[in-house]
């Protein structure tokens, strides 16, 4: 299959398009119009560059580079998690409980999926690593901040009824079970999504693009579902660790409700 190449003209219809709904938005007055255009301009950017970045990725395959890559990837993907939360902990802490379960979830998962699964030859290879690594922290990234952002308000709205509960003499992990169940279900819920309407509503990106440079339907379906799976998985354990560690932070060692630790 020959590959088509995408024109100068066609960038700036799809330009065009995202013009469009930003001019409807200023006329409607609504409140979206900066933001939609910043990430549009950012995503521009950024995709020219990681562009640039991998050609010289793949003409080295140098192990020392994909790491150092990696290591930005994590540290912009925690900044990003971090400034989505309305609410967030205080200090190292707001940056660190969602970095860290990101780093756990995201680089364990992928780590499996090259060496026991994709295996590509060498497993580190940054065709292969770096664009799983993404996807991994992509959707990591926005089930922390889902989880930790509803964690957070909510704990602060109910501050109440949970110190009703600690003076009632159950330990804290009893107290805000009920919202740390909804914070995983808030932050898993697009995963869910996704994963739902995979094949009936929506052809996943990894699916699309194998098909579109060729690839048979089938053996495109085989990586979407696997890599959908590792995706899943790898999400919720990132989300479940941020959570977790996040409750932990908001009482002290009395099992205390400790709000000071957040920010206003």
């Amino acid at each position: 299959m020959t590959l088509i190449h995408l024109t100068g003209w066609d960038v700036l219809l799809a330009t065009a398009l995202l013009l469009l709904l930003a001019g409807i938005t200023l006329r409607l007055q609504l409140t979206v119009t900066r933001p939609l255009v910043v990430a549009a301009l950012r995503m521009g950017v950024q995709l020219l560059l990681i562009a640039y970045v991998l050609e010289g990725l793949f003409a080295s395959n140098n192990p020392a580079l994909v790491a150092l890559l990696a290591a930005v990837m994590l540290a912009v993907a925690g900044r990003e998690a971090l400034v989505r939360q309305r609410r967030r902990l205080s200090g190292f802490w707001g940056y660190g409980v969602g970095t860290g379960a990101m780093f756990v979830a995201s680089f364990g998962v992928t780590l499996l999926v090259l060496t026991a699964l994709v295996s590509p030859e060498p497993w580190y290879g940054p065709r292969f690593a770096v664009p799983i690594l993404g996807l991994m922290l992509g959707n990591t990234m926005s089930a922390v901040a889902l989880g930790l952002n509803h964690l957070f308000t909510t704990a602060s709205a109910q501050r109440e009824q949970i110190e009703q509960r600690l003076a009632l003499g159950e330990p804290y992990a009893q107290a805000v079970a009920d919202i740390r169940a909804e914070s995983v279900h808030t932050g898993l819920i697009p995963v869910m999504n996704g994963m739902a309407a995979a094949g009936l509503v929506s052809l996943p990106g990894i699916m699309t693009g194998q098909i579109l440079a060729g690839a048979p339907p089938v053996e495109a379906v085989k990586y979407q579902i696997v890599l959908m799976l590792c995706l899943a998985a790898g999400t919720g354990l990132g989300l479940l660790v941020a959570v977790w560690s996040a409750c932990r932070r908001l009482f002290d060692e009395r099992d205390r409700l400790r709000l000071d630790r957040l920010t206003p």
